[in-house]
């Protein structure tokens, strides 16, 4: 995984955490969930980025 990659994953996990926290400080279920989705797309291609370098 390329230090690019990393920075990529950790950003899209990090502004999804604040974004979900703006929804929860504000009750905006919207938010909240476009957070979530964020994040949860960080970890995925976190996630993905692990195996494919495990398979090199």
């Amino acid at each position: 995984m390329g230090i690019d990659d990393k920075i990529e994953n950790t950003k899209d996990q990090l502004a999804g955490k604040a974004k979900g926290a703006a929804g929860d400080a504000t009750d905006d279920e919207d938010l909240q969930a476009e957070g979530q989705a964020q994040e949860t797309k960080g970890d995925l291609k976190a996630a993905g980025e692990k195996v494919k370098d495990a398979f090199k």
